[in-house]
Parts: structure tokens; sequence; C-alpha cells
């Protein structure tokens, strides 16, 4: 944990969400507390803090997405979404309808019940990525999942010309970057983490398998 705290007034400082937004994500805040004692979650040490570690995290997403495109709403495939960061985070802060795919089913019990009842346009499909349906999507998002070229291959089935992938990533990215171009043609953008001095955003395009 940082040694300075970081709680919701500081997340909404740093984020600019309408009042409604805002209490939808305090609201899956505090379930995460709650579901966390029972269902194990995340990661034990980082529940304190949380609006950095998770929701800060993932909305950062959110504005760069919009910065970078003309459309408004997309279509999201989020590819392990653990308890749904970043994709339940996006989709509740309006970026359009995302598809949560997560292995482990009481993650995704937990996502469904928190879609459900802040209104948010998303769905948890207990499966591997593998086994969803090749489909169109705008945006493939994705944190602390796997390494970049196993991203790439696993999004494969749902690249289009215009398809862009978001990833969280840590300090091992730009190696994780080295392996992945010796089998992939792609325009890669980064962006410094604004939750994790070590992390980076990255912003891959025209996706092209060599």
């Amino acid at each position: 944990m940082s040694d300075t705290w970081y709680g919701p007034e500081q997340f909404l400082s740093d984020i600019d969400v309408p009042r409604e937004t805002f209490q939808a994500l305090n609201f899956y805040a505090d379930e995460l507390v709650k579901w966390q004692r029972a269902k194990n979650l995340v990661a034990n040490s980082t529940l304190e803090d949380r609006w950095r570690r998770h929701f800060l995290d993932s909305a950062q997403i959110a504005p760069l997405i919009l910065q970078k495109n003309k459309k408004r709403t997309f279509q999201l495939l989020d590819i392990g979404s653990g308890a749904g960061f970043p994709g339940l985070v996006l989709s509740i802060m309006g970026l359009g309808s995302v598809e949560l795919v997560e292995s482990n089913g009481r993650k995704c019990v937990f996502m469904n019940q928190i879609a459900r009842q802040t209104g948010a346009d998303a769905v948890a499909v207990n499966k591997r990525i593998e086994d969803i349906p090749a489909r169109p999507v705008d945006i493939i998002t994705s944190r602390a999942c796997a390494k970049v070229d196993q991203l790439l291959r696993w999004a494969l089935p749902f690249l289009t010309e215009g398809t862009e992938m978001w990833l969280l990533k840590g300090v091992g990215a730009e190696g994780e970057l080295t392996e992945a171009l010796a089998s992939w043609n792609m325009t890669v953008e980064r962006f410094q983490s604004r939750s994790d001095p070590t992390g980076v955003i990255l912003r891959l395009r025209d996706i092209k398998l060599k």
C-alpha cells in the first residue's frame, strides 16, 4: 500500500464522473469488501488501497479511450476480468457494452450481481477466452492476466481493422512488447499509469500477425 491514503474523495478529484456514476462505483467498492471475506475476489493486500489499486487503475483508461477515438460508446471485451477490473468499471463509467470473460465462477457471480445492481451494460461469462465465439469488437482490455503476446493470440478472433487493445501492464511491459513484436505488426502507444509509478498503459492498434 502507498504511504499516502487514497480513498473515494481522492478518486473523485482525479476522475471526473457524474454523481450517479460515482455512487455506483462507491457501491461496487463497498460490495467488494463484503464479498471478499467469503469469495477472495482480489489479493487481500490490495483491499485497503482498493480505490487506487483497482478503481483508479481501471478508470484511468476511460478518458484516454475517449480522447483517442471519435466514437463515444464501444463494444468491449475484457479478458480475465477477475473481480471486474478494468471492464466492469469502464461499463459503469458508460463506455459501452462489456463482455467480462472470467474462468472463475464465483468472480462471475459477483460481477453479474454488481452489474445488475448498478445498471451497468455488462455481462460476466464464466468461460475461458478460447471458448468465446469469435465476433468483432471495438476495444479489448486486460489487466494482470497474461503477457502481451498471449493476449494478442487470444484477441485474434475478435480483431477488426479498427480494433484497439488497451492493456494495463507493470514493469515488464517493454520486455513483453519486444517478445510480441517478433510475431506481430502493430502500432504501440504508451501512457504513464496514474495509479502506479512503475505501471504503463499500452494502446495497441493496426494489429496483424506476421
